[in-house]
């Protein structure tokens, strides 16, 4: 039996100093998959050192392209020919990004097949935005109990009417019209960070795209797409509502360096009405100059249970990936609060754990949990969630709860966040990565 990692939290401790936002997971898994479109040498650098883009260039170096690590950059080449026989399943079925693949291989095969996609385990997680989208472009998928059998005859632009406004299915339909010199239109598009982040990628691979950040996406792809581009990934929104959910609950005071402000936003907004105090310090432009950047210094609050529901929406609302963090947010707020997490079935049910570091839940459905606060946490020994944003929030509330804490198998948050051990004793918190069984 191989050992596993887990966190061991000495918790009560209040944070201080500042801490800089990581790049973000969904845009950089986004960015290795569109690599494959790219006959050229794709460099990206900032590539965040998870396991979620781990798997993703196990999968690549599987097929036959070259990926070469020089720090935090990456150098991918493609091979002549890309070969799907010897595709490395153990690493594509544990993230669900492999999927993203489908809109890039098009251009190059006619047909292959991918393993079925995984990643968090959010109960039923369709895959039919996917096909409803790729259908337009003349792409025919069949799926299987272990496979995504993927065929075309030709490919054609065409307009896509999105069936759900996702992210990975926006980014396929993207990634499909991106080889079709004639023009596509994509409406009821995501618009959501790691959208946009693949089409200014695209962009400097000299693919046209206009409404990039808003709903309908117009797209002049190229037939061949063949160019040596270098790319910087940007913020992860979801990194600086980490470190923000922690400030909160710790009732810190620290500075959060290189958040990306149109992203997080609203979560300010909302927080700001359940009494949280922050200053934003500076702001500046992300490399590129596409990503509108801030410093944030966070100041010890009272807080009160939000005034209306919180709830999830595609972008420009609030981030469903961040609504879990207003969960352990909610158990340090006076009174109760309603928490919808309508987008996925089981993830709300993660959210009972917080229970056994001294939380009061109330589940009222599959999709709605009642949260009462203040409440005083305390530490326990817990085994990690399978899906990253409910194990997090476990690690936040063991930051409060004074005492010796254990978070068990933690591959789940080491899928979306790097060196979080070491940035949170930066912080002045006492965590400790330690093998266990």
């Amino acid at each position: 039996m191989q050992p596993t990692l887990n966190f061991k939290i000495e918790g009560g401790k209040e944070l201080h100093g500042e801490i800089v936002v990581n790049s973000s997971k969904n845009g950089a898994v986004a960015l290795l998959c569109a690599s494959l479109i790219n006959h050229g040498t794709t460099t990206l650098e900032h590539m965040p050192k998870i396991e979620e883009v781990y798997r993703i260039i196990e999968v690549l170096e599987s097929i036959g392209v070259k990926v070469t690590w020089n720090n935090t950059s990456i150098t991918i080449t493609p091979p002549k020919e890309f070969s799907l026989d010897a595709i490395d399943r153990v690493a594509a079925e544990k993230t669900r990004s492999i999927i993203m693949f489908t809109g890039a291989l098009v251009h190059t095969l006619p047909a292959f097949k991918l393993p079925q996609a995984g990643g968090c385990k959010l109960g039923s997680r369709t895959v039919r935005p996917h096909l409803y989208a790729l259908e337009n472009f003349g792409i025919d998928i069949a799926t299987t109990d272990h496979d995504w059998e993927v065929s075309h005859r030709g490919l054609h632009a065409s307009e896509v009417l999105m069936y759900e406004s996702g992210d990975t299915a926006t980014n396929n339909a993207i990634l499909a019209a991106a080889g079709i010199e004639e023009e596509s239109v994509i409406k009821y598009a995501s618009a959501n960070y790691q959208v946009q982040e693949l089409c200014f990628f695209l962009q400097k691979l000299g693919v046209a795209i206009d409404g990039i950040g808003t709903t309908t996406l117009r797209i002049r792809g190229k037939s061949v797409i063949n160019q040596d581009v270098s790319y910087a990934v940007t913020e992860d929104p979801t990194d600086a509502m980490f470190f923000l959910a922690a400030a909160i609950v710790t009732n810190s005071s620290i500075v959060i360096k290189r958040c990306p402000i149109d992203f997080i936003e609203l979560e300010l907004l909302k927080l700001a009405k359940m009494g949280f105090s922050y200053t934003i310090l500076d702001r500046y432009k992300g490399d590129g100059g596409n990503v509108n950047l801030v410093d944030i210094e966070t100041h010890r609050s009272d807080l009160v249970a939000s005034p209306e529901k919180l709830y999830g929406r595609p972008y420009p609302g609030l981030n469903i990936d961040n609504l879990p963090f207003f969960a352990v947010i909610a158990t340090q707020a006076e009174g109760t609060t309603l928490i919808h997490d309508w987008a996925y079935e089981k993830r709300a049910l993660y959210f009972t754990e917080l229970d056994k570091l001294g939380a009061t839940t109330l589940l009222a459905d599959p999709h709605r949990i009642f949260i009462t606060g203040k409440t005083p946490l305390h530490a326990a020994d817990l085994t990690c969630p399978p899906a990253l944003r409910p194990a997090t929030i476990l690690l936040i509330a063991m930051l409060a709860a004074p005492g010796t804490s254990t978070l068990r198998n933690i591959y789940s948050i080491n899928r979306g966040y790097e060196g979080l051990a070491a940035k949170l004793s930066s912080l002045g918190a006492s965590v400790e990565m330690v093998e266990g069984r």
